[in-house]
Order: C-alpha cells, then structure tokens, then sequence
C-alpha cells in the first residue's frame, strides 16, 4: 500500500482533474476531506462534453474503487485483476484514506512508497531541466 498517496480537494474542477490526468503515471484521482475519501475519478469518468470549470465531484465514486485494510492481500490482487483495474484506495471503516493498492503496469506485484518516491523526484528533475513547472500537482488535501 502507498502509505501517503496524493489527494485533491473535493472543490476541484474537473480542468484541474483533466491536468492531474496528463501525467500518464496518474491511474485514479483521490478526492478528499480533512482525511476522509469523497470520491475517485479514473479517466474514463471524465466525459469531454463536461466543461473545465465543472466540480469532479460529482462525476467520482467510491463504489468498487476502495478496499478496507483488512482484506487478504491475495484477494485484493483477485479482485483488481478480475475488475482489469490497477488502482483502489484503502479506507477504514468510517472512510477515512488510509492509502493506495497500486499494481504495477506490468501487473507483476504492488508499488511500493519508495519507488513512487523515486519515480517523483526524476520526473520532478526531468520537468526542472525543461523548465516546465509542476502547477497541476495534487495536493495533500
């Protein structure tokens, strides 16, 4: 499990969740609240007929995007292979965000915090050496 996965506010606009998805390591967008899971957005749920200025939250869901802390590893590897999904967000059972079962592209194993934090900082010095500027990042919400 990702220990502290990226969030964004549950206010955001569906623009900015458009932005957050340009970066193609981006499975699911979390929505949150002062710790708790509102809602989670895969790219398909974006429709591009809904305007930028749009709020995300409604077009989110946390219906077969979590799993409770509790569940066997194996099952939870069952159900993201059987689902063809890489992405579920760990919450307790009063809904707060715990983390992220991250399964790796090549379906092989689980994405570790470290690797994630490695990914991140060459991505972060790549974008620095173009001179771009990271304005989309999520934020720890």
């Amino acid at each position: 499990m990702i220990a502290g996965p990226k969030v964004v506010s549950g206010d955001v606009s569906v623009g900015d969740v458009r932005h957050v998805f340009e970066d193609d390591h981006v499975v699911m967008v979390l929505l949150a609240e002062r710790g708790f899971l509102l809602g989670a957005l895969l790219r398909g749920d974006l429709p591009d007929t809904v305007p930028a200025s749009a709020p995300a939250l409604p077009l989110s869901t946390t219906s077969g995007r979590t799993v409770l802390p509790t569940e066997p590893v194996a099952a939870v590897l069952r159900r993201l292979r059987d689902a063809r999904a890489r992405r579920l967000a760990v919450v307790d059972g009063a809904g707060r965000l715990l983390g992220l079962v991250c399964l790796k592209r090549s379906r092989t194993g689980f994405c570790r915090d470290a690797g994630v934090a490695a990914r991140s900082r060459a991505t972060s010095r790549s974008r620095g050496r173009q001179g771009g500027a990271d304005v989309g990042s999520p934020r720890n919400a």
